[in-house]
């Protein structure tokens, strides 16, 4: 999924990086002056293929890798803590993980129930951060994957990504079971959705702060 250099000259978080660190990215000068696609398609929250062609997870991610690495994506320069607390400067290298991680990030965006979708965006640090302090086995990570599992059951559909100069950004997503209705969210004269139920909506919403107002605001 990725590597990782610390040490020597990079013991100084003031110091640049020299390009010779980097394997799998390109330095930026060095990077195509063209935007470069690619189609990624999920099942289950899983990347199963790329443009069309269904790849095993091993295959995908080094395919992804080697075409975003093209373009310089992926390079994460940070201080991160350790376990015990001691500050690190890391360099990471990850253009597939990056590259896949966007895309999927979006997908969820477009399936998840926006409860759903909050819950497992809370999670995901409490879950890396687990990984990271090697606790794989624990009983904490057994019960995430759980939740983690139920949670990406409706995450099937393709992400377009777009490649250019160390970015990697979403140019598209679709998804059978997506939970974008165009005929809700649209602001033309098509829209179905009846706005004159939002007057009691906005009463109630705003109803504690009314009280909270009348009550407080003046303390």
């Amino acid at each position: 999924m990725g590597r990782t250099a610390e040490c020597g000259i990079l013991e100084d978080p003031w110091a640049a990086p020299p390009e010779e660190v980097f394997e799998r990215s390109a330095a930026l000068a060095d990077t195509p002056d063209e935007v470069e696609e690619l189609t990624l398609r999920f099942e289950r929250g899983r990347p199963v293929a790329v443009d069309g062609t269904a790849l095993e997870l091993a295959a995908l991610v080094a395919e992804v890798d080697r075409r975003a690495g093209a373009h310089g994506v992926g390079r994460i320069d940070l201080v991160e803590d350790r376990l015990v607390g001691i500050k690190s400067r890391e360099i990471y290298e990850c253009p597939g993980a990056v590259t896949i991680l966007t895309a999927h990030r979006d997908l969820e965006d477009l399936c998840l129930e926006q409860e759903l979708a909050a819950e497992k965006r809370g999670l995901e640090g409490r879950y890396a951060q687990l990984v990271y302090n090697g606790l794989w086995y624990s009983p904490l990570k057994t019960a995430l994957d759980a939740f983690v599992a139920a949670s990406q059951a409706p995450v099937s559909g393709e992400v377009r990504m777009a490649l250019f100069k160390g970015s990697a950004w979403v140019a598209g997503r679709r998804s059978p079971v997506g939970l974008y209705d165009h005929d809700l969210a649209t602001y033309d004269a098509a829209d179905r959705f009846d706005h004159t139920q939002a007057e009691g909506f906005v009463k109630l919403w705003g109803l504690p702060t009314r009280v909270w107002a009348r009550r407080q605001g003046d303390l």
